[in-house]
């Protein structure tokens, strides 16, 4: 006789509570890229080489797979920038850890007065008026500078916008905003979407003391961000990744926000 193999009942489960949560998350929420995709080309700070890029294994050449060599600055389209970029000694990208890299999303947006003046910068008008819409600005969140900039993307003469006398006019962050952010506030780190924290007329004499400033709070901040204006300006979750290199003093980063529609 011959007996018939049992195909066991599958056992009924409860569903994990964070596969339920990331079901319910997906499902309520919209994901916006706030990163760039990095070229040779591009805008960057203009010390720093172009991006180099070559193939040594190549499909097109009859090789199995395609592989990229890039040859780049670590400070490079949509980056991240860690304490020790410019503070001997200070926290590296590898010391920053994932507890910072999800964090509620903060949206300052001057890009109207942007639009009728490069040179604009936030004021504490802004963020007062931010706090009176949507309450105080979190503790450990992320604030993000929304200009418009980023529309120039990617050309490098719109981003530097300089003048007969190649002075540079784009707008940056304030001195007096950022002191509220990180001395009052306690954010975690900032971000923009122009090339530099400190506005275009400051980075043309040489001037860098806002991102001095930040980095030398053990902060960090992303740079180069683009689509903020499809995000709102408070209720967003933002997370911030990179690659880790052991002591690295910046790299290209991938960023996105989670929010809701409209």
């Amino acid at each position: 006789m011959t007996r018939a193999r049992m195909t066991p009942e599958p056992a009924t489960v409860t569903e994990p509570p964070l596969w339920a949560l990331h079901r319910k998350l997906i499902g309520m929420t919209v994901r916006t890229d706030l990163t760039h995709a990095f070229r040779p080309g591009q805008p960057h700070f203009p010390a720093f080489p172009d991006e180099k890029r070559e193939m040594p294994f190549d499909m097109s050449r009859g090789d199995g797979f395609n592989v990229h060599r890039y040859t780049i600055v670590g400070q490079w389209g949509t980056h991240v920038d860690p304490p020790v970029h410019f503070v001997a000694g200070a926290r590296p990208l590898d010391e920053i850890p994932v507890d910072e890299m999800i964090l509620p999303l903060v949206v300052l947006d001057i890009a109207g007065r942007v639009a009728a003046d490069p040179d604009a910068v936030p004021t504490l008008d802004d963020v007062a008026a931010w706090e009176a819409r949507h309450g105080r600005i979190p503790q450990g969140s992320f604030v993000a500078l929304r200009t418009g900039w980023s529309r120039r993307w990617p050309d490098p003469a719109a981003m530097a916008n300089k003048d007969e006398a190649g002075l540079s006019h784009y707008p940056g962050w304030s001195a007096e905003v950022l002191r509220y952010l990180f001395e009052e506030a306690g954010v975690t780190a900032i971000g923009h979407e122009q090339t530099d924290t400190d506005p275009g007329l400051a980075t043309s004499a040489g001037d860098f003391g806002l991102e001095s400033y930040v980095l030398r709070r053990d902060r960090w901040q992303i740079e180069l961000m683009a689509n903020l204006d499809e995000v709102p300006e408070a209720g967003a979750l933002i997370v911030a990744t990179w690659p880790k290199p052991q002591g690295g003093s910046g790299f290209p980063a991938r960023v996105f926000a989670l929010h809701h529609e409209g």
